[in-house]
C-alpha cells in the first residue's frame, strides 16, 4: 500500500489525530492529505514528467512535495544544505532535475542564473517557497524510480542512487513494526529529511504507525551551519517530550557529554537508534550509564537505509541488531555481507541495479549464533601488511577510541611492516595515557594488527576540513594526503611498541 493511502486511513478513522506538530502549530492526518493533493497538482503542472529537486528545510511542505511526488510517479532529489554547489549542480544535471523547489532562492537563484528558464512562487502547506524551471538535458532514469538519493561519500561528485516507492516503504514498514511504533508515538526528526534515514526510518515510519511527527527548522535542532548548539538539541527532545528520535554518532556524543555534567534528563525517550557510521563501545557504555535508551543500527543508501537494528525486545551490544525482516543476508567466503530484499533500481546512467540480486554491501562482518550482525569495516579500507596480513583499520579504531584518552583515530599500514595510528587526544590526555591506551589495546589484538607506532593529529578530524563525513565517517584518503610525509618519516613516531 502507498504511504498516502495509509495517510488517508489515518484521516478517516481518527480525524484529530495531529499527524506533523511544527512547534506551537499542527497538521492533523487530514490537513496533510489535503496539502499532498495540492502538492500533487502544483508539480503535475509544472514538472511535465520530468524530476524534480527539493532544497527545503524541514517542515510539513517537505513532507508533502515528498510524498505528491511519489504518489505522481514523479522521481525526486532530496538536495542536502550541507552539499556544496558543485555537488548541487551536478546532482541536479546528473538526475535530469528541471523542476528545483526551495525556501532558500537567494542562493539558488544565483546558482543556477544561467539554467533558469521560469520563475514562480509558490504555497505548499503554508510555506511560500520559489520554484525553478530549469534548461538541463532529461535523464534516463530506472523504472519505477521514486527517489534518488545522493551521498557526499568520499569524492566531489556524489553518487545518484534510485530507490522504488515499494522499497523505502518495505524499509518503513519493518522499522514501525520493530520499533513498536503506535499512534501514541512523538519522533522528533532531529536529522534533516533530505538524509534517507530520516526520511524513511524516521518520518515514513512515524506516519504509518500513525503517530506524531515533530519538524522544526534546523536551528531549533540546534544544527548552526556546520556546528551543533548541543544545548538546544537536548531543550528540544525536552519540550517536545519525544518518544523516538534519530541520531549519528557525533550528535550522541554531545548529548552524553551533556548528560554527564548534569543537564536534566529525558525521561519521555524511550528508542534513540544510531547510525551512518560506527559507534564507540565507550560511548555506548557511557549512554548506558545515563539509562539513555540507545540501540545501533546499520545500513546503507543501496537497501533504502536501514538493513539491521537493535530493539527493545532484541538488543546485543556491540552489534547492529538482527536484519529487518523483510530483507535476506549470507557472507561472501570474504565475510563480505551480501543483502537481498530491497535494493536499489541501479544509479543514475546506469539501470544494472540489484533489486531482485544479492547487494555487496561492501561491508565485512559476521552474524552470531542469534542472529545478530557485526560489522568488522570496509572492504576497501582493508589493508595488507608486507607481512601479507589483511587488516580492517575500523575494528582497530574502534578500540583505540574506547578508551578515555582517545577522541578519534586513523590506522595506516599498506605494504608496511609496522601499522601507524594517527591519534585525536580528548582533552587532557598526556603522551603517558596515549601510551597506556594503545598499550591496552594492543594486549587484545593479534600481532599483525597491533599499533608499532602512532603521532597526534594537528586537529580533529572535522566536517569542515573534510576529513569526516557528515554522517561521522573518516575520510582516509583525505587524512592520508594530508598527513603522508609525517606518517612516512622516522621524524614522526612519537612512540615505538615492541614492532611485530
Amino acid at each position: 500500500m502507498a504511504l498516502l493511502d495509509t495517510l488517508q486511513q489515518h484521516a478517516a478513522n481518527d480525524p484529530h489525530q495531529i499527524a506533523i506538530q511544527t512547534g506551537d502549530s499542527h497538521l492533523r492526518y487530514g490537513d496533510l492529505v489535503t496539502a499532498i493533493t495540492h502538492a500533487q497538482e502544483t508539480i503535475k503542472v509544472a514538472n511535465e514528467n520530468c524530476t524534480l529537486a527539493l532544497a527545503v528545510d524541514n517542515h510539513p511542505a517537505w513532507v508533502a512535495l515528498d510524498i505528491a511526488a511519489a504518489a505522481n510517479k514523479t522521481p525526486l532529489v532530496p538536495i542536502p544544505a550541507f552539499f556544496s554547489d558543485q555537488q548541487i549542480l551536478h546532482a541536479v544535471n546528473d538526475a535530469g532535475a528541471k523542476v528545483f523547489i526551495t525556501d532558500h532562492p537567494q542562493r539558488f537563484t544565483l546558482l543556477f542564473v544561467a539554467l533558469i528558464i521560469q520563475k514562480s512562487t509558490i504555497v505548499i502547506a503554508g510555506k511560500r517557497l520559489t520554484m525553478l524551471k530549469l534548461d538541463i538535458p532529461t535523464q534516463a532514469l530506472p523504472a519505477s524510480t521514486a527517489k534518488i538519493t545522493y551521498t557526499s561519500g568520499t569524492t566531489g561528485q556524489p553518487k545518484g542512487v534510485c530507490l522504488s516507492e515499494q522499497a523505502m516503504n518495505n524499509v518503513a514498514t519493518s522499522v514501525q513494526r520493530m520499533v513498536n511504533l503506535t499512534s501514541a508515538d512523538q519522533h522528533l526528526c532531529v536529522l534533516p529529511l533530505s538524509t534517507l534515514l530520516e526520511n524513511v526510518a524516521g518520518l515514513y515510519a512515524i506516519l504509518l504507525a500513525g503517530g506524531t511527527a515533530h519538524l522544526l527548522p534546523s536551528e531549533k535542532v540546534g544544527f548552526m551551519g556546520s556546528a551543533l548548539n548541543i544545548h538546544q538539541l537536548h531543550q528540544t527532545l525536552s519540550d517536545t517530550a519525544a518518544n523516538t528520535a534519530i541520531f549519528i554518532p557525533e550528535l550522541l556524543t554531545a548529548l552524553v557529554a551533556k548528560l554527564e555534567v548534569g543537564a536534566a534528563a529525558l525521561p519521555h525517550l524511550r528508542f534513540l537508534a544510531v547510525g551512518g557510521a560506527s559507534v564507540a563501545p565507550s560511548l555506548l557504555k557511557r549512554a548506558s550509564d545515563l539509562g539513555l535508551p540507545v540501540f545501533e543500527g546499520y545500513g546503507l543508501s543501496e537497501s533504502a537505509s536501514v538493513v539491521a537494528l537493535n530493539t527493545i525486545a532484541h538488543h546485543h551490544a556491540g552489534s547492529v541488531g538482527k536484519l529487518l525482516p523483510h530483507l535476506a543476508i549470507r557472507l561472501s567466503d570474504e565475510n563480505e555481507i551480501l543483502i537481498s530484499g530491497a535494493n536499489y533500481l541501479g544509479y543514475t546512467h546506469d539501470s544494472n541495479g540489484a533489486e531482485n540480486t544479492w547487494l555487496a554491501t561492501g561491508d565485512i562482518g559476521y552474524l552470531d549464533s542469534d542472529g545478530y550482525l557485526f560489522i568488522n569495516g570496509r572492504k576497501k579500507n582493508i589493508f595488507i601488511t608486507s607481512f601479507g596480513r589483511n587488516v580492517s583499520p575500523e575494528w582497530v579504531e574502534r578500540d583505540l577510541t574506547s578508551h578515555s584518552a582517545i577522541a578519534q583515530a586513523c590506522l595506516f599500514g599498506e605494504a608496511k611492516p609496522w601499522n601507524t595510528a594517527l591519534i585525536v587526544a580528548k582533552t587532557g590526555a598526556t603522551t603517558d595515557t596515549i601510551h597506556a591506551a594503545i598499550d591496552a589495546v594492543n594486549q587484545t589484538l593479534p600481532d599483525y594488527a597491533r599499533v608499532s607506532k602512532w603521532l597526534l593529529a594537528s586537529e580533529p578530524f572535522s566536517v569542515d576540513n573534510s576529513q569526516l563525513t557528515p554522517n561521522g565517517r573518516i575520510k582516509r584518503d583525505v587524512i592520508w594526503k594530508s598527513y603522508q610525509a609525517q606518517i612516512e618519516s622516522h621524524d614522526a613516531t612519537r612512540w615505538n611498541i615492541n614492532q611485530t
